[in-house]
């Protein structure tokens, strides 16, 4: 008989192929290991990530700021306008009426106080006729009195008869009331002077309140024109159009609304365990569900909201009364956009995007700290209707002057 050991320790152990295998099912999982920890200590460690993150854009409710009826909509929903551009026209007709009123007025009041300033020189000459007639009567009262002199002198040696000088003595009388009378005369006619330099001095013809208060009437009823036609206040696609033709609109109805998308952000929503590396400032990566991961957009982290969303809800969770289940809450993260990458690859509002941020940067504030240095956003479009106003008002001004040189009335 054989020596059964020998087979015993030989088919203990195990086949060549299978050691084979189990060494490379050891080298594969170190190697997933060491590519594991490599990722999670080179990347993975400093990036939060989200797929809970979704395109904002300024959303801009255009009104009517005027009452009146719908005659053109020169806009539809998907229109891409220009800021200023004519949106919503209104029938003019009573805004005309009152404008060409208004008008009227105006020319009336500067025509008005042309005659006032006007008035000035004439009762500037007219005290200077009263102090002339005023000069000419003490001149004839001196003559008097001297004449009635002599003849007194004359009577009391005979020379001259009594009646001659009661006739002297009436004459010096005479005189004394017409100096009283010029007196009087020039009293007045310098406080007419100055009763009309009141309602004229310190001002000019265009800073006149009466003049004043009627060019206010006057840009006011222009403005009011104006705004027959509603001007789009940015630049953006229209969105939500509600206005009819042949609508009667009361001031404040709604008419559309205006989509900034070249102005759009990202709202991403975090875990309230992943802001705490968190900072403003730290760059982001992103992908929209629309392109793919073929499109990767740039951001910048703009700021992270002051509480979170549940908070800021319609309804919020009272957790202080019934049974309570812990829910992870979530913090809205602003992401600002690159504006080339965007117009190379628009976003639209609501859109889902993907959001990856760097947080191995901690130079950033937690917290905004400081006011906002300018305005989010602003348009001139009804300013320039109060400055086109003032120059409409001056030019009627200027018409009504010249209108009142040349006439001389």
């Amino acid at each position: 008989m054989s020596d059964p050991v020998p087979s015993l320790a030989l088919s203990a152990s195990p086949p060549r192929p299978r050691r084979r295998a189990l060494t490379g099912v050891a080298a594969v999982a170190l190697l997933a290991a060491v590519g594991t920890a490599v990722w999670w200590f080179g990347y993975a460690r400093s990036v939060e990530h989200t797929d809970n993150a979704y395109v904002q854009a300024p959303v801009v409710q255009v009104s009517s700021q005027v009452a009146g009826t719908v005659v053109a909509i020169l806009a539809d929903d998907t229109d891409f306008v220009r800021s200023g551009q004519t949106l919503v026209r209104l029938d003019p007709t009573d805004a005309r009426l009152a404008l060409s009123q208004a008008e009227a007025q105006l020319g009336q009041a500067v025509r008005e106080v042309r005659q006032l300033f006007g008035g000035n020189a004439a009762l500037q000459s007219q005290v200077a006729a009263r102090q002339a007639d005023l000069a000419r009567a003490r001149s004839e009262l001196a003559r008097a009195s001297d004449d009635a002199q002599r003849r007194t002198s004359l009577n009391a040696s005979g020379m001259v008869g009594q009646e001659e000088l009661n006739h002297a003595r009436t004459l010096v009388e005479t005189a004394r009331s017409n100096v009283a009378a010029a007196e009087a005369a020039v009293q007045v006619a310098r406080e007419q002077l100055a009763a009309n330099l009141t309602l004229t001095d310190g001002t000019t013809l265009a800073a006149h309140p009466r003049v004043e208060q009627a060019a206010a009437r006057f840009r006011e009823a222009w403005i009011a024109w104006k705004r027959t036609e509603t001007p789009a206040p940015l630049d953006g696609h229209v969105a939500r159009r509600s206005v009819q033709v042949g609508q009667r609109l009361s001031a404040g109805q709604a008419l559309l609304s205006l989509v900034a998308l070249r102005e759009a952000w990202v709202d991403a929503n975090f875990k309230e365990s992943q802001i705490e590396r968190m900072r403003i400032g730290q760059p982001v990566a992103l992908w929209a569900d629309v392109y793919g991961k073929s499109v990767e957009y740039h951001g910048t982290v703009a700021g992270l909201a002051a509480g979170t969303g549940a908070a800021f809800s319609l309804l919020p969770a009272q957790n202080a009364t019934g049974n309570w289940i812990k829910v992870v809450q979530r913090v809205p993260v602003r992401i600002t956009l690159d504006p080339k990458e965007l117009e190379a690859h628009p976003l639209r509002v609501g859109l889902s995007m993907q959001v990856a941020v760097d947080v191995s940067r901690q130079d950033g504030a937690v917290l905004a700290k400081e006011p906002r240095a300018a305005a989010v956003t602003s348009t001139d479009v009804y300013d320039r209707l109060g400055s086109e106003a003032q120059t409409e008002a001056h030019r009627v001004m200027a018409v009504q002057a010249a209108q009142r040189a040349l006439t001389g009335h």
